[in-house]
């Protein structure tokens, strides 16, 4: 009886791989064994090596993962047929069944370890996907509010050009009506120059002409009050010497010569290398 039975169970050991080795004692697993979880390691370092292709992981993890269930399947079918054929076994053959059981269990073990090793690949994958929408969100976001900031920079500009192309034809017609003779227009012009460009280099200049304006229409009282607007709020400016001889000017047009040379002294002492302080020491010398 113990003979048949051990003849029933070689076959079935050699199927699986197994062989007995010659003469008498306990059967011992001889087939490679190293190959089978050679052959599932390799699996998750693999899939590890392609985490960061976002399409290529899932790919090559869904297909890992299809893999592994088929083999675990059919492992657990072999399984099954194993623990069959092993329960038709006489209680001679138990402690070769136990050590079977053992490599079948640690088996079972190696598979499921593997099933979670997938499982957290493609949870991993499944975060990088997230993060990389996201990034992908957050740089779409970031380059509209560019191009938006472009469109006002460039919108600015372009007000800007427009302004400072309106400016200077403005400060022009007003110096052209002076040329022309047009002295009241010229004075009016020139005002709604300041009012309308207050912030601009030109205003100085405007005030100037205002001040010579009034001059010319022997206004002189005007001239001189315009005049004296030009050197109190922008004496650094290159109109200043030359607002200080229309004052001396007009105040010589009025009959207050003292005052004049006055005048003409206080431009040669604060400008004294300005063309307008040359021309001031001219009249001075006149004057003695």
């Amino acid at each position: 009886m113990r003979g048949r039975s051990l003849r029933a169970l070689f076959p079935l050991l050699a199927k699986e791989g197994c062989r007995p080795k010659e003469g008498v004692g306990p059967l011992r697993p001889t087939w490679p064994a190293g190959w089978f979880f050679a052959f599932i390691f390799l699996f998750p370092i693999a899939a590890h090596a392609a985490l960061f292709d976002d399409e290529e992981a899932r790919r090559q993890i869904f297909q890992l993962k299809n893999q592994v269930e088929a083999r675990q399947k059919a492992i657990e079918e072999r399984l099954s047929a194993i623990d069959a054929r092993l329960g038709q076994l006489d209680s001679s053959g138990q402690n070769r069944v136990v050590d079977l059981a053992q490599l079948i269990e640690s088996l079972k073990q190696d598979v499921a370890k593997l099933r979670g090793l997938i499982e957290v690949l493609a949870n991993q994958t499944e975060t990088l996907e997230r993060r990389q929408k996201d990034l992908y969100v957050d740089l779409d976001n970031r380059l509209r509010r560019l191009e938006q900031t472009q469109s006002q920079l460039q919108d600015k500009l372009s007000q800007g050009e427009r302004s400072a192309a309106a400016e200077k034809q403005a400060y022009e017609t007003a110096l052209n009506q002076f040329k022309l003779g047009n002295y009241q227009l010229a004075i009016t012009s020139f005002q709604n120059f300041m009012t309308n460009f207050s912030s601009s280099e030109f205003v100085p200049s405007a005030q100037y002409w205002i001040g010579n304006a009034y001059y010319a229409m022997r206004d002189y009282k005007s001239a001189i009050a315009a005049q004296q607007k030009v050197v109190r709020l922008w004496p650094e400016n290159s109109k200043a010497p030359d607002a200080l001889l229309n004052i001396a000017s007009s105040q010589s047009e009025l009959g207050e010569s003292p005052a004049a040379r006055e005048t003409l002294r206080a431009l040669v002492k604060r400008y004294p290398s300005s063309p307008a302080a040359e021309q001031a020491k001219q009249r001075l010398i006149q004057k003695k």
